[in-house]
């Protein structure tokens, strides 16, 4: 079949550029959306308009000529929407447009028979924009249900995003939750679909790895207890280093970044180098793994205050308020505690010795919201020789509350 006569597909900038709708009604606010994400200077010609019209009206966004369209009123515009859906004023502005060689959208059904200019369905993600338009005549709802397959593809990493031509060098980092690949957001998959080099550590949806490019560049940074092998200095450097030479470096973290994540750390780091680093926010494993083994850290009548306890720290002894978060614990408040498996007997005692009961529930969730998760449960007179009979092992999320027998 030729194709001579089909639409060209083309992005317009109307940045600071006159646009006139003709139209008052909610089909010509659409139009006036878009007209405003695009920057346009909107003049609206209607006798009567919308709310949401007459809004944009009073914040200063659109200008309004209360009154039927007439000759003229297309002088000095880039573009027109006719999208009064009277068939006569309708003509008239695509006539007026096409006479002006100005390009007219005719908003109603059947429309473009002079110019044939048509308002695609568009897709705006950060770093791609996508338009739907049907070449077989005008159905909008077709193009509609296109774009909005191909938003969800998007969104879930099914599409390639990574950047071809070089560009500026950048560094997202992205809570991946607590290792479910179910719990990595779509914002997360998005960003490691864009990805030139992702840097991983060792808890998180390790899974989604295997949906990555072959050339994506994967570099392990993984810290257990103890086993620090890629200090954070090197690991920021690492980061710098990528981005500087111009690629999209996702650092891929279990949880969320700024929850003993040490992303706050690699923001600093980028800012001080004049690196972008933008932050996608995680399910953090304080509350998800938690809820994933049935414990709510907040429950009416026993718990209305949560505290998490960061259960080691460089010199490896836990320092904390023991006495105010005993009197919390005594209070039937929560205390989270994350990384703390290896201490677990001296913050046992040090919660006692502060005040707090020896019969305070205690439950540990190792490997929470994944198959391999496992739940130990004790007070806290006995929850250490419990974990150590068991070989507890991090990664875990220690929960020490009234909630632990919240739901049975």
């Amino acid at each position: 079949m030729s194709s001579r006569g089909a639409l060209l597909p083309l992005h317009l900038s109307l940045l600071g550029r006159r646009v006139t709708v003709v139209g008052g009604g909610p089909v010509a606010w659409r139009k006036v959306q878009s007209c405003l994400e695009a920057g346009a200077c909107t003049v609206v010609v209607a006798p009567y308009v919308c709310d949401e019209l007459a809004d944009a009206v009073a914040d200063g966004d659109v200008e309004w000529a209360p009154r039927e369209y007439v000759e003229g009123d297309l002088d000095g515009s880039w573009l027109a929407f006719a999208a009064t859906g009277d068939v006569r004023t309708d003509d008239a502005v695509e006539a007026a447009a096409d006479a002006e060689r100005i390009f007219c959208v005719r908003a109603s059904a059947g429309a473009g028979v002079r110019n044939g200019t048509r308002s695609p369905a568009v897709l705006r993600r950060e770093s791609v924009t996508v338009s739907v338009s049907s070449t077989d005549g005008a159905d909008p709802r077709r193009a509609v249900a296109l774009r909005d397959a191909i938003g969800v593809a998007l969104d879930c990493g099914l599409l390639p995003l990574r950047r071809v031509r070089g560009g500026a060098g950048r560094v997202t980092l992205v809570g991946g939750g607590p290792g479910s690949i179910d719990l990595l957001t779509l914002a997360g998959r998005r960003a490691l679909a864009e990805a030139d080099v992702v840097v991983v550590d060792r808890l998180g949806p390790r899974e989604v790895l295997a949906e990555l490019g072959a050339d994506v560049l994967i570099l392990e940074v993984g810290k257990a207890p103890g086993e620090h092998p890629v200090p954070q200095h090197a690991i920021n450097a690492l980061l710098l280093d990528h981005a500087e030479a111009g690629r999209h470096v996702v650092r891929l973290k279990g949880g969320d970044p700024f929850v003993f994540g040490r992303g706050g750390e690699e923001v600093e780091a980028g800012r001080a180098a004049g690196v972008e680093v933008t932050v996608i926010p995680g399910v953090s494993s304080a509350f998800a793994v938690p809820a994933a083994a049935g414990i709510p850290v907040t429950h009416r009548g026993l718990a209305r205050q949560v505290t998490v306890l960061a259960g080691h720290d460089a010199a490896g002894v836990v320092r904390a308020d023991w006495p105010a978060l005993a009197r919390a614990g005594a209070d039937g408040n929560t205390l989270i505690v994350l990384m703390g498996v290896k201490h677990l007997a001296s913050i046992s005692t040090a919660l006692h010795s502060a005040g707090a009961p020896f019969d305070l529930p205690v439950a540990i969730i190792e490997n929470g919201c994944t198959p391999g998760q496992r739940v130990t449960v004790g007070a806290l007179a006995d929850i250490a020789t419990i974990a150590l009979a068991r070989e507890v092992r991090s990664p875990a999320v220690i929960v020490i509350g009234r909630v632990v027998n919240a739901l049975g």
